[in-house]
């Protein structure tokens, strides 16, 4: 059982009969522990919501996108727009009935009467309503274009600091390769090294792929969703201007039955954008928790959390293991070259000692900087030492020049092929060298903590504004659209009693002339 220090006051416990424990151990932090498992859980007062599949108790599970309860407490932030529209579905199709009833079963009909004042009310409701309508389609557009570009921009970030990271991985990967076929005037690794470097190899391999493979098909399931929900409010926003443009045209124009589909057209479409508010309004939330998620996975980034689901940090004794492999192989590759330097390079063999004997002549060549020491800790260089960034360059003043048999005939002490086994394997050392940091940050997730606080600090704002976007504008066309209905029937009943008020005040005036 794991158990985490806070300064919080808030420690409280659920326990079931499956022997797992819930302990919430901070106002910001729970922990989720089992006897096998242990999982950090993020944004827990966030997401601190009722679960309506569970009898409407506490969800506390924090923000976790593979679990259901987190789905359906998120849903329940959104039942206010559900029920708006399953009430505006029920009761204007009622109050429509009814007046179809009326009209068509040939009720009572009292004798019309005109209001200038209701008349010219329901002009003006009418003309406003039309121009919020169109104004939300404007700010719905513009909201879900924004919304969609930032939403790929993360999700394409977030695939390339994968991909890089996967890369680095299978270029370690290589190097490790490249350093079992080093071979130094027939020193090469001992074969028990060779051996670890193709166990290691095949781990790297395994997670390279597997964190460049998840984070690929994570990317792809959420761009489908992206664009499938883009398609629909494009077509939603369009779909409403037209209507509104036209149900206020035809009202003005008094033209009845375009008017009556329009507004059973339009019942239907204000049903749906209500709807799609309450699944935006959803989407909101979700990327609002996210980037809280984020922003504490930051600061405990090697913790087992849902996170992993969108970009798993490489295992930590997988790191730790190609980290302290990579060091090994470096210092191994550091002492074969050194060995070769000091025990044929340096030393004037006599002829008769070949191959070793190359007639090597003049300053001795100096050793390779080892940047390890035994225990593997960074080493410093000792005078007369090269290092191996400049070593190839310094080694290139002591090659001679050789003759047929290779032997030298010019003063030196390392004969070109020496030279170039030298150097390949300096390149190989210096490579595994390089990537120390990275496989260091590897160990500890700097990675994920850096790619997730570019995102919560460059990214979510943006999100988190333009999903707020599209929420309100939805809202607006909704309401809108909604109220412009009941204008429309309203402006045309009264431009019905006005003509008809005109029309018997002209027969009076006749007949009285």
């Amino acid at each position: 059982t794991t158990t985490t220090t806070t300064t919080s006051c808030l420690a409280v416990s659920f326990e079931d009969s499956s022997a797992s424990q819930i302990s919430v151990t901070t106002n910001r932090e729970i922990r989720l522990e089992s006897s096998s498992t242990s999982i950090d859980v993020l944004a827990p007062r966030r997401t601190y919501r009722k679960d309506p599949f569970n009898g409407l108790k506490i969800y506390t599970g924090g923000w976790n996108i593979t679990s259901p309860h987190y789905w359906h407490s998120v849903v329940y932030t959104a039942v206010p727009f559900f029920a708006i529209a399953v009430i505006w579905f029920a009761v204007f199709g009622l109050c429509l009935s009814l007046i179809c009833l009326c009209y068509c079963c040939s009720c009572q009909r009292e004798p019309y009467t005109y209001s200038r004042i209701a008349y010219a009310l329901s002009l003006i409701f009418l003309i406003c309503f039309t121009l919020a309508a169109i104004i939300g389609c404007i700010v719905l557009y513009v909201g879900q274009g924004k919304f969609h570009t930032s939403t790929i921009n993360t999700l394409e970030y977030v695939v390339r600091q994968a991909d890089a990271t996967s890369q680095n991985l299978m270029n370690v990967s290589e190097y490790l390769s490249a350093a079992k076929q080093i071979n130094i005037n027939q020193v090469s690794l001992p074969p028990n090294v060779q051996t670890d470097i193709d166990q290691i190899q095949n781990t790297i391999d395994s997670a390279a792929t597997t964190l460049s493979n998840k984070t690929q098909d994570n990317s792809k399931r959420i761009k489908n969703l992206i664009q499938s929900v883009r398609l629909a409010l494009i077509i939603l926003s369009a779909a409403m201007l037209l209507l509104t443009f036209l149900g206020f045209v035809f009202s003005i124009l008094g033209m009845q039955l375009p008017v009556y589909i329009l507004v059973i057209t339009g019942w239907i479409l204000v049903t749906g954008t209500f709807i799609l508010c309450g699944i935006f309004l959803l989407l909101h939330n979700v990327t609002g928790d996210t980037c809280v998620a984020m922003n504490q996975w930051v600061q405990n980034p090697t913790a087992h959390t849902a996170l992993d689901d969108i970009m798993p940090c490489v295992d930590k004794a997988t790191s730790e293991e190609t980290l302290t492999k990579s060091k090994q192989v470096t210092s191994q590759l550091v002492d074969s070259i050194n060995t070769v330097i000091s025990n044929v390079s340096n030393i004037n063999f006599a002829p008769n000692f070949v191959p070793l004997y190359y007639n090597q002549s003049g300053p001795l060549v100096p050793s390779l900087c080892n940047p390890y020491n035994p225990d593997f800790t960074d080493r410093a260089c000792t005078p007369g030492e090269v290092d191996l960034n400049n070593a190839t360059q310094v080694w290139s003043g002591y090659v001679c020049e050789t003759s047929a048999n290779g032997t030298c005939v010019t003063m030196g002490r390392l004969n070109p092929t020496l030279y170039g086994q030298m150097a390949a394997t300096v390149n190989v050392s210096n490579g595994l060298n390089e990537y120390g940091p990275f496989l260091v940050e590897l160990e500890d997730c700097t990675f994920g903590r850096e790619t997730f606080m570019d995102i919560q600090e460059i990214y979510c704002p943006g999100l988190r504004e333009h999903s707020r976007r599209i929420y309100v504008g939805l809202v607006m066309v909704a309401t809108a659209v909604m109220l412009s209905l009941v204008f429309w029937v309203i402006y045309g009943r009264e431009r019905r009693h006005r003509a008809y008020t005109k029309h018997h005040i002209e027969e009076a005036d006749n007949k009285q002339i």
